[in-house]
């Protein structure tokens, strides 16, 4: 028997779910959806056959999982509803605007034993896993630096549809938080814990709250520093894009591209002569990390396949809580005027 999803929010990641959940061949059905534009709703029902019902508590109670795909100030309501009514759910990215809430979510789906999955999709990226792959190798030697830029048009327009982003009470933030939540993930997910952060923001676009533009520099427990440029621009023709390049001791890595690439890498051999050059991208990028051993996941795919087994998945909510952590101490930063500080180590308390 297939498994019942309930969507609540239909607008432009909603679909993007609905895209991969096809994509993976799992064996589900969008049963219900709730979206306070009802239109949006009706949309997303022709696309999938879901039944457009009144409010969020039909939606779970017609789901064995739900995806919360609303603004991200309704996240934590939701995926508290949902964890009580005993669904397991995959909330998207950022959990909350701020992480007190981010705390609390996590503590309601721990409490509640549920599934829980967080939309951190590009840990699936085989761009970002190829990377990972070069940089954690032996002849790589240590990091030294990254510098990581991720540039979008801001998402108030164009096919995002995602006006609420310009609302502080809504969004919580600007790009950092609500684009590059994904890139501070990344970073010690490639490369190891943050101690350290400074940052500067701008609000070129003049609304309230929200930041178009940040520069963090952080600094890594093995010594490496990094930067991070995020920036909502008005060039809508550009595709939202990043790039990553990478120094190690031995090794440097470029990555164009964050899901399917191009990944260029040259490796020095202990003579000081090329070991190794090569690059990589789209179908190859799938077949060089399947041949290294692992193979990048479909993350709608493997949440369905672990609330089928009655099992955590990964990322899960807890997993967000490390970028949540540094989004605010890199905001407190720019508040001092870009002063470096401490980011605890490990996962953050409960106040």
């Amino acid at each position: 028997m297939a498994l019942h999803l309930g969507f609540l929010g239909a607008g432009f990641i909603a679909r993007y779910h609905r895209t991969m959940l096809q994509a993976s061949g799992a064996d589900v059905q969008i049963a219900a959806v709730y979206d306070i534009e009802v239109e949006r709703a009706e949309r997303f029902s022709s696309e999938t056959g879901a039944a457009v019902v009144g409010d969020e508590t039909a939606v779970i109670e017609a789901s064995d999982a739900v995806y919360v795909c609303t603004w991200t100030s309704e996240h934590r309501r939701c995926v508290e509803a949902v964890a009580a009514a005993g669904k397991a759910v995959f909330c998207e990215k950022p959990l909350a605007p701020n992480l007190a809430d981010a705390l609390e979510m996590v503590q309601a789906v721990e409490s509640a034993g549920v599934t829980n999955q967080v939309g951190l999709v590009l840990r699936d990226s085989p761009a970002f896993c190829w990377v990972r792959h070069l940089v954690q190798r032996p002849e790589a030697g240590r990091l030294m630096t990254v510098v990581f830029r991720d540039d979008q048009y801001i998402p108030i327009q164009g096919v995002y549809e995602s006006s609420w982003r310009a609302d502080q009470a809504r969004a919580g933030s600007g790009t950092l938080l609500e684009h590059s939540i994904h890139d501070l993930d990344l970073l010690e997910w490639l490369f190891g814990p943050v101690c350290e952060v400074s940052a500067r923001t701008g609000e070129f676009h003049d609304i309230e709250g929200i930041e178009d533009l940040a520069v963090v520099t952080l600094v890594f427990e093995g010594g490496a520093v990094g930067t991070l440029t995020s920036v909502w621009h008005d060039i809508l023709g550009r595709p939202s894009q990043r790039r990553m390049e990478v120094f190690c001791e031995r090794a440097h890595v470029v990555l164009e591209g964050d899901v399917f690439g191009p990944v260029h890498w040259t490796f020095m051999g202990p003579d000081g002569e090329t070991a190794e050059r090569g690059s990589a991208e789209n179908h190859e990028l799938f077949a060089r990390c399947a041949e290294a051993g692992f193979k990048p996941r479909n993350p709608d795919g493997a949440f369905i396949e672990a609330v089928l087994a009655g099992r955590p998945a990964s990322p899960d909510c807890a997993a967000a809580l490390r970028p949540h952590l540094l989004a605010e101490v890199a905001y407190r930063s720019a508040a001092a005027g870009g002063a470096t500080l401490s980011v605890p180590p490990g996962r953050p308390a409960a106040p």
